[in-house]
């Protein structure tokens, strides 16, 4: 029997594929800018980061403010590009299905973007109203409140929960906060969660046997 009584996801490289389409528009619209980023360094370098910090390198990068709407037009295209392109990550439905705990998810994305998403991909059925945006509390990862909100909201304590990530500053973020935390490292691409995850998967369909 698993020793938690409630597992919080995050959202994006977890649940669903959207991080390459994430960092592929913005570094094409940095790019239109003068940003002159590349799309490999960029989805190293940008992987779990909030937009507004890459937005902050983005206008470092260019010397200037960036354009009033660059955020409105950024979420306008991902948003496009998701409908068309976004895929679960492969083996979640699975975990969803079989998945004998309560379970939630907590994100640094807007809650529009994150119910788009997971409906999308056919996964929002499993989640109902169990989502948790930074963007309501205006407190982003690697601080940990978005994890603490989610736990008290779902009836638990942090020590009772796990979190399952796979950005440095998402499993940060849980640590701080007192949680258990599981790193998938599909897409770890620097090898860094090892040395700060509870422990590290690297494929989804290992999920259930290692609970």
């Amino acid at each position: 029997m698993s020793k938690y009584k409630c597992i919080i996801f995050d959202c994006d490289g977890v649940l669903i594929d959207s991080e390459s389409i994430a960092i592929g528009v913005l570094v094409n619209m940095a790019n239109a800018l003068g940003a002159n980023l590349d799309f490999k360094e960029s989805l190293i370098a940008l992987k779990g980061k909030s937009l507004n910090s890459c937005m902050a390198l983005i206008s470092e990068l260019v010397g200037k403010p960036l354009p009033e709407d660059f955020e409105k037009d950024y979420r306008t295209n991902t948003f496009e590009t998701f409908k068309k392109e976004i895929q679960p990550i492969k083996g979640i439905k699975e975990v969803l299905k079989n998945i004998n705990l309560p379970f939630c998810v907590a994100s640094s994305g807007p809650e529009n973007k994150i119910r788009l998403n997971l409906e999308v991909t056919g996964l929002l059925p499993h989640f109902g109203d169990k989502i948790f945006s930074c963007y309501a509390i205006q407190k982003w990862k690697p601080e940990p409140d978005v994890f603490l909100w989610a736990a008290e909201t779902m009836g638990y304590q942090p020590e009772d929960c796990l979190v399952i990530e796979d950005s440095v500053s998402g499993v940060k973020a849980a640590k701080a906060g007192g949680f258990d935390v599981f790193g998938y490292t599909e897409h770890d691409y620097k090898n860094e969660l090892q040395a700060l995850a509870t422990k590290t998967f690297s494929n989804m369909e290992e999920l259930l046997s290692i609970l």
